[in-house]
């Protein structure tokens, strides 16, 4: 897929430098790319390539140095102004005493929406994500996945036409990891929005992924786009496929030498 026709997120010539005591530090160079509205595309590359810098710079917690940033049409900043995204974290960052229920709607509840429509919408995100009969528990009492899906949820609460997802599940085990990667696709297909997906596993990008933007390191460039081919709804047989086999390969052959 070459440039889309209507990009929902549009970067041009992006570059972000970084001064140091004693230097200037290149963490990004001239990264162009294109997401269509409704796309799950991820970004992926080793540890110090610059995927979380590209996806901050998206959110407009950073500012680029160097290029553009258009999300929706707008600068990063207006759409930041205008709530076009929501993010996840590494981290779910939930707060431990507020139950899981008002750390969803949290959100809503800065943006002045009153307590009854807060409820209702925290219920039915609950249920989006397969933890309705856990609304009244604390963050502590669930586990790390749980956890992550409470942050999915939580993004999710101002309808975000765009998902912004920094690593969700790299502290977790391949198990859950794998798992959850199934329940993210489920919940997408649901909410049909923008879901930009920072990664380092080569396994997880081409399971979600309609794209996959591929950056070298040192500094990060946009060396490669493949496109995954794979049939929707994806599910775990599909990782014992010839398909998603060569697919693996051919991104992990991208790196060597790198």
């Amino acid at each position: 897929m070459g440039k889309v026709a209507w990009p929902e997120i549009e970067l041009t010539d992006v570059s972000m430098r970084y001064a140091t005591d004693s230097s200037e530090v290149v963490a990004l160079r001239q990264v162009s790319l294109d997401i269509a509205k409704g796309e799950f595309v991820s970004l992926l590359g080793p540890s110090g390539c610059g995927k979380t810098t590209l996806l901050r710079l998206m959110a407009d917690l950073l500012e680029p140095t160097g290029g553009s940033v258009k999300v929706a049409g707008k600068t990063a900043g207006e759409a930041r102004l205008a709530r076009k995204y929501g993010i996840v974290f590494q981290n779910p960052v939930l707060y431990d005493w507020r139950k899981v229920d008002d750390n969803i709607m949290l959100p809503l509840e800065l943006s002045g929406v009153g307590r009854k429509e807060r409820k209702r919408k925290a219920g039915e995100l609950l249920e989006l994500v397969g933890l309705k009969d856990f609304g009244d528990k604390y963050p502590w009492q669930l586990s790390g996945g749980m956890q992550q899906r409470v942050a999915i949820a939580r993004a999710l609460a101002m309808e975000p036409e765009i998902l912004l997802m920094d690593e969700p599940f790299s502290a977790l085990d391949e198990f859950t990891r794998e798992r959850l990667n199934e329940e993210l696709l489920s919940i997408w297909s649901k909410v049909g929005n923008t879901v930009v997906f920072v990664t380092h596993s080569i396994s997880e990008a081409v399971f979600l992924s309609d794209r996959v933007f591929v950056l070298s390191p040192h500094p990060g460039r946009l060396s490669a786009v493949v496109d995954v081919p794979l049939p929707r709804p994806r599910t775990k047989e599909l990782r014992g496929g010839e398909t998603f086999f060569r697919l693996v390969s051919d991104i992990r052959g991208r790196f060597e030498g790198v």
